[in-house]
């Protein structure tokens, strides 16, 4: 009996670049079930975790409601889970992360401010760390807040776009949780102010 060309190792590993490749693209994110913009078909059954380690979660386990929305950030699996209101929509983008538990803050907040084009102006601690930072950057490509951001209730935490795709599904912020544009601008246009975030 000859070997096949392929063992199952390699098939993983195909699989696995193919699909990495499909949420670096500019093409809308799939999700687990390969639908665009990582909208899924509620009535099908998830994959329960896919190459990336992104957990598929229920929102009851997190939130009493949607009322408002829903976001969950998880850190360790370094994704963004969103929920409609009206349970239409569940999103899940991979996002960058705190670049340690210094800069990471745990817990439950909101929305409470939706900024188009966003100007940074880096906090007082940043600053502090690195002096030669700007002391604020104007919207563009340069902008580390990428083309969306939405503040938390938390002072200097944001969901926000980024100014550099390498850094999504890293650990690589301040304790801001940074989206490709493309997906951050979708999920801008599906969040309110009082949309509900928790953090784990």
């Amino acid at each position: 009996m000859t070997r096949s060309r392929f063992s199952r190792r390699h098939l993983l590993a195909l699989g696995g670049a193919a699909f990495a490749g499909g949420l670096a693209g500019p093409a809308a994110a799939q999700d687990f079930t390969g639908d665009i913009a990582g909208e899924r078909n509620l009535s099908s059954e998830p994959h329960r975790r896919n190459t990336q380690s992104f957990r598929t979660v229920q929102w009851q386990d997190h939130f009493d409601s949607l009322r408002n929305g829903a976001i969950l950030c998880d850190v360790a699996s370094r994704a963004l889970h969103f929920w409609s209101e009206d349970e239409s929509q569940y999103l899940v983008y991979p996002t960058s992360v705190p670049m340690s538990e210094e800069f990471t803050r745990r817990g439950r907040t909101e929305i409470v401010l939706l900024r188009r084009d966003p100007i940074w102006i880096p906090t007082p601690g940043m600053r502090e760390r690195d002096p030669s930072l700007p002391e604020r950057v104007e919207a563009g490509p340069e902008n580390p807040l990428g083309t969306r951001a939405m503040n938390l209730g938390w002072t200097f935490y944001r969901i926000h776009g980024i100014d550099n795709p390498a850094k999504v599904g890293r650990m690589a912020s301040n304790g801001c949780f940074g989206l490709f544009n493309h997906h951050v601008e979708y999920l801008f246009e599906q969040v309110k102010i009082g949309t509900q975030v928790v953090v784990i």
